[in-house]
């Protein structure tokens, strides 16, 4: 059980590093193009509109899923209680 923790754990700062350079690379490919200050301010407000939605879309998805461990555990808990 402490290994698929360790696991995950493992696995989120890996996704966690590979957002972080992500985002980081987009903003200095932004900030490196040959584009007058204005289409920049422009595309950068363009990508911040875009990773918000995103971040709420995968926000939403991650609290169900939340909602579903947590529905899970306690009828298992329960079950548990029960049984005493």
């Amino acid at each position: 059980m402490a290994e698929k923790k360790d696991c995950k754990k493992s696995h989120k700062g890996l996704f966690l590093g590979a957002a972080l350079g992500a985002v980081g690379g987009a903003i200095a490919g932004v900030l490196m193009a040959p584009k007058s200050g204005k289409e920049t301010r422009a595309d950068i407000a363009k990508g911040a509109k875009k990773a918000g939605a995103k971040a709420k879309t995968e926000g939403k998805k991650l609290v169900n899923k939340g909602k579903k461990e947590a529905t899970k555990e306690a009828a298992a808990v329960k079950k548990k209680v029960a049984k005493k």
